[in-house]
């Protein structure tokens, strides 16, 4: 494969991801908003990164990198990621309270977004290059065994 059709394979793979991604994440940032009304914000959090990593997970195995269903091994990868994501974003909005205690909602979701798309950058290259990676290519046997059999021809 030329490089411009790889780049623009991984291109199109990294759209759909940020696509897919960004709709979850912002159906989870409303959810984050209604359920810290009534729950403290680091449980709203936790519950809303759960339930939106395993969406995310199977869209993302389908069709950000046309990998099929994950299966348990791919779903919990992919949570070790989001894990990772959620101490992130945590660390994040608990430094603006930490910094500015009376921070608006706006600010807050500004703050909690960000972080959830450096941290969605860092989880693209992670589940693209390790958790749905693509197999490498099978050498065709095939070629060289028409070689073979014009070397033993020619000789």
């Amino acid at each position: 494969m030329n490089g411009l059709r790889l780049v623009r394979r991984h291109a199109a793979a990294f759209g759909r991801f940020a696509g897919l991604g960004s709709g979850v994440t912002l159906a989870a940032s409303a959810a984050l908003v209604l359920l810290s009304r009534w729950i403290p914000w680091m449980a709203a959090n936790a519950l809303t990164t759960v339930v939106s990593t395993v969406a995310a997970t199977e869209l993302h195995a389908r069709v950000s990198f046309g990998h099929g269903r994950p299966g348990l091994a791919g779903h919990l990868k992919s949570a070790a990621t989001m894990a990772l994501g959620w101490l992130v974003t945590s660390a994040a909005v608990g430094s603006l309270a930490a910094l500015r205690p009376g921070a608006g909602l706006v600010l807050q979701q500004t703050v909690y977004l960000s972080a959830t798309a450096l941290v969605g950058i860092g989880r693209y290259l992670v589940l693209r290059l390790a958790v749905f990676a693509e197999p490498a290519p099978r050498p065709r046997t095939g070629g060289g065994v028409r070689l073979r059999a014009a070397y033993d021809a020619a000789a």
